[in-house]
């Protein structure tokens, strides 16, 4: 299936104890007896085992981002066990990665794939980015406190009310700035993939910060309150916003400019700032606009919602030459369909940006263990037989085996796996889907998936 597009998959990490990565970090390792049929890495512990002791063969090996790794030994009798141990001290797993510091508080404050992922001066940098920020939002503070005391006789009495508004004010923003905070640590590895869908519901949270700014008026003794929930709102939508168009400006770069982007981004951002300033003065000027409060709400929601509409037309128009999760989806699903390979333009015209890959058709779970693959049935042949199955293959695909479920498909990696492995294995997933049968779970389906991905995905 040749097409011109980049392939340009993000990391996945998933909340389950241990936590998986699937791409483009190591996940599955298997040995074979038949070396031929496995090209993926053994690691000098596996060699050693076999070597001592030629009845239990370790065939396969998951390894975790924690630095764990999963054993799966089969016995001469075809009898599966698994042994689960910790190589994140012995081995140093965090080694070149501020072995110091606690994993919980690096893959909070870090980068997925932290130092392989990002740039040398990466952390440098961002060491004295922090006290910098710091000192800027001290200056911030004492900016407003000096702009309220303005307002106010510089009485001892007044001074006390000044600096208990303050305080509020100040904590009002405090509030909203834990948003931005556990957005950018929990999210983070979120927006390279799909920045039309995070940038868009930016708005929406946006929006629902403003409908409790505009209560204010209604419920002046929860002031605190209403304030404190809007700047949340909004700074989460600012978390989401801020990293989302950066990863639009770098579309637009396509000759490395992203300076010169970026630069003119901003005119175009302060003109319509001064227009809607002007517009926004004019309709307050309007007589008895003010003092009636339905008429303002009204107002404000018919320009939220014109706001809304334009933002999802701006999004509409993009033309990413990647493919994420949703586009791979559009591609697999068109091809498996009718063998046509749609262009970057309609690719992109057919995605819907506002859904979520949970919700998707067919379900695909991506880094999914061998014992989910197994269904909780510890069976050495079928684990052998997965094995010399996709023995030609950088992934390991199956349906779920469990009654009373939804259909879903199991993927997991193995070393060297790619953003193409995963394309193949979306490719064999919706083939599967759209030919399954209705009898009982056999390697006969695979088999004829795999077939037909071998002689259909090229062409």
């Amino acid at each position: 299936m040749p097409f011109a597009l980049h392939l340009s998959f993000p990391i996945f990490t998933y909340d389950s104890v241990p936590k998986l990565t699937i791409t483009p970090r190591i996940q599955v390792s298997c040995t074979s007896s038949d070396q031929s049929h496995c090209s993926n890495q053994e690691s000098e512990d596996d060699s050693e085992s076999r070597s001592d002791s030629s009845k239990h063969q370790v065939v396969l090996v998951e390894r975790y981002m924690n630095g764990t790794s999963k054993r799966y030994i089969l016995d001469d009798k075809f009898q599966l066990t698994t042994y689960l141990e910790d190589d994140s001290k012995s081995k140093g797993f965090f080694s070149k990665e501020l072995p110091w510091l606690p994993d919980l508080v690096k893959d909070f404050v870090l980068p997925a794939g932290f130092p392989g992922s990002v740039s040398d001066d990466y952390l440098e940098y961002m060491l004295l980015q922090f006290p910098t920020n710091v000192t800027a939002w001290i200056c911030h503070t004492l900016v407003t406190s000096s702009l309220l005391k303005a307002d106010i006789d510089m009485t001892k009495m007044l001074m006390a009310c000044d600096i208990t508004k303050t305080c509020r004010w100040v904590s009002k923003d405090g509030i909203g700035a834990v948003g931005r905070f556990f957005i950018g640590a929990r999210f983070g590895n979120l927006f390279d993939d799909d920045p039309k869908l995070w940038r868009m519901y930016a708005d929406f949270i946006g929006s629902a910060g403003s409908i409790f700014d505009l209560c204010t008026p209604l419920y002046p003794a929860y002031f605190l309150p209403l304030a404190s929930l809007g700047n949340l709102a909004k700074a989460v939508a600012r978390g989401l916003k801020d990293p989302s168009f950066r990863v639009i400006q770098n579309h637009f770069a396509v000759s490395g400019n992203l300076g010169d982007v970026a630069a003119k981004e901003e005119v175009w951002e302060v003109s319509a700032q001064l227009i809607g300033l002007g517009l926004g003065i004019m309709i307050l000027s309007t007589p008895g606009l003010v003092n009636s409060y339905p008429v303002l709400a009204s107002t404000w929601m018919t320009m939220r919602l014109l706001h809304l509409w334009l933002r999802y037309q701006s999004l509409s128009v993009l033309q990413f030459n990647t493919v994420n999760l949703k586009r791979a989806r559009i591609l697999v699903s068109m091809h498996v369909s009718s063998s046509i390979v749609l262009g970057c333009e309609e690719c992109n015209k057919m995605e819907n940006i506002l859904s979520w890959e949970k919700f998707s058709v067919p379900r695909i779970i991506f880094g999914a263990s061998l014992s989910d693959m197994l269904g909780g049935e510890a069976s050495g042949l079928k684990v052998k037989k997965l094995l010399e199955l996709y023995a030609k293959e950088k992934y390991i695909l199956v349906m779920n085996q469990q009654p009373f479920k939804d259909f879903e498909i199991l993927v997991s990696f193995k070393d060297g796996a790619t953003s193409l492995s995963v394309l193949r294995s979306i490719w064999q997933a919706y083939w599967v889907y759209k030919n399954q049968r209705r009898q009982e779970y056999t390697f006969d389906q695979l088999k004829d998936s795999l077939q037909e991905l071998d002689h259909k995905f090229d062409r």
